[in-house]
């Protein structure tokens, strides 16, 4: 007793020592996602650039590594994609081959991840080729402007821009908005912007794991720090990232950090994370932020996954799982 006295009184108030520790790979998930949780962390993520070069050098390499596998996954989930431009914004149609009868009068609007400036063009459609694939909808990728060249405000620019024309030619209520990471981030600010504006709300929307706040503020910031094998941790390359899109202005502006606006009038929500997601803190402290505004909100938290490994490998159950029930969700609030 004396001893834990002794050590409780040597850790710092408000914080907790825990020792290292191995963490084994679930055996409860499918042989694809253990195989994609037990991947070591790529140290080469948390590489800051030094200048503007540099972070163009690093966005067109990850680009076209998406890129080069687009067409063998558009081939196996039956899908087309078009580039297109709306209201003066660079998007992509994307198309599955099948569409329930169902979903004819529906559209999803899609704003890609990449923490705020990978997946440019083409490689920011990824996301949108599996709900359309998986989830039988026709989805609108928005391809925003993002840094080095274009920080806050241009990417909220252009997804304001194209939600304010679709609504003017699709019911509301029949739309719904999707991304992940930084793109789920921008579905809720894109949201945030929509009520500032007066324009009506959509059906539904999907953010999963999402960017709700750019300062470092969440439990799993620091549980789960070095535990996600996808982000590794927020400081570094992330932060990086956080500091050049806001651009000088402050991190808990709303528009940036929406955890800090007003959710009330938020259409039916559903969210999305992981138990090793760095980001899990943000979605879980999105989701009761929701709930208390009286927005249905829905969380589905993936067992062993970092951020955003539900839709890794398109061959993993978890995948399909995934978008069938965001599917659904969609299925059961968007009018038809």
């Amino acid at each position: 007793m004396p001893a834990q006295r002794a050590f409780a009184q040597s850790v710092p108030i408000g914080t907790r020592e825990v020792p290292a520790r191995t963490l084994p790979v679930p055996d409860t998930v499918s042989p694809q996602m253990q195989a994609i949780i037990g991947r070591p962390f790529n140290p080469a993520f948390n590489l800051v650039p030094e200048t503007t070069a540099d972070w163009k050098t690093r966005i067109d390499q990850a680009a076209a590594l998406t890129v080069a596998a687009l067409p063998k996954i558009r081939e196996a989930l039956g899908v087309t994609v078009e580039k297109t431009t709306i209201a003066g914004v660079n998007a992509f149609i994307v198309t599955p081959k099948s569409m329930p009868v169902g979903n004819r009068n529906r559209v999803l609007l899609h704003f890609h991840g990449g923490v705020r400036v990978l997946n440019p063009g083409e490689a920011g459609t990824f996301e949108a080729v599996l709900m359309a694939g998986f989830g039988g909808f026709k989805v609108i990728s928005v391809d925003y402007r993002m840094p080095p060249d274009f920080p806050f405000p241009a990417a909220l620019d252009d997804a304001i821009a194209v939600y304010r024309e679709l609504v003017k030619t699709t019911n509301p209520k029949n739309l719904g908005i999707f991304g992940a990471s930084a793109g789920g981030g921008l579905t809720i600010t894109t949201l945030l912007r929509a009520k500032q504006e007066c324009l009506p709300m959509p059906g539904a929307i999907a953010p999963g794991a999402p960017t709700v706040d750019l300062t470092k503020t969440g439990d799993t910031l620091f549980t789960n720090d070095m535990v996600d094998n996808t982000l590794g941790t927020q400081d570094g390359f992330v932060r990086a990232t956080a500091l050049l899109y806001a651009n000088g202005r402050d991190l808990k502006d709303p528009l940036l950090s929406p955890i800090y606006g007003d959710v009330h009038d938020f259409p039916p929500t559903i969210l999305t994370s992981g138990t090793r997601d760095l980001y899990l803190s943000n979605t879980v402290r999105m989701h009761r932020k929701l709930r208390r505004a009286g927005v249905q909100a829905v969380l589905q938290v993936w067992e062993g996954q970092s951020h955003v490994q539900y839709m890794r490998d398109i061959t993993a159950p978890e995948t399909k799982e995934y978008h069938d029930e965001v599917a659904r969700f969609f299925d059961l609030h968007l009018g038809r």
